[in-house]
């Protein structure tokens, strides 16, 4: 299956959730909980303090299959660039990923990979039972992210 096959789907119009697509074309669906939805909500708000533009949730082609971000943010250059492209073919500046519990490390391991070889320049994994949050650059896991957000009380 195509994304674009699956986004012109009426069967798929009205899912709960999330819907990807992996390598072998295979349909993804991880319904998130309230919670998920509240810190990813939080986290846009916040994400919108650096000017650019902030994405709910955005898919993105990677060579593992498309994705679609908990949230992310781009420059308004790369907004300028991208804006017909559905699913976006160069993954966004920031990519975040809200981890549910069906969330393998290994998944997330691969999501990150992917969306660095996709182009993004940071993935932030959020911890929702540990309330925690992960910064990560090509070169690995980071301290703390490079772009300059509050992230506190973001898991209150």
């Amino acid at each position: 299956m195509r994304y674009r096959d699956l986004c012109d789907d009426p069967c798929f119009a009205n899912l709960p959730g999330k819907i990807e697509l992996d390598t072998w074309g295979r349909v993804l669906m991880t319904p998130p909980s309230t919670y998920h939805g509240l810190v990813q909500g939080r986290l846009c708000h916040r994400l919108g303090t650096l000017g650019g533009e902030v994405f709910g949730e955005v898919a993105v082609v990677t060579a593992e299959g498309i994705f679609v971000t908990d949230a992310a943010w781009a420059s308004a250059e790369f907004v300028k660039r991208h804006r017909g492209e559905t699913p976006l073919m160069h993954a966004p500046d920031i990519c975040v990923e809200v981890a549910s519990p069906s969330n393998s490390d290994k998944e997330l391991q691969e999501k990150t990979a992917a969306y660095f070889g996709a182009g993004a320049k940071e993935v932030w994994i959020l911890y929702l039972k540990s309330k925690r949050c992960e910064f990560h650059g090509p070169q690995g896991l980071m301290e703390r992210s490079s772009f300059a957000v509050d992230l506190s009380e973001l898991f209150k």
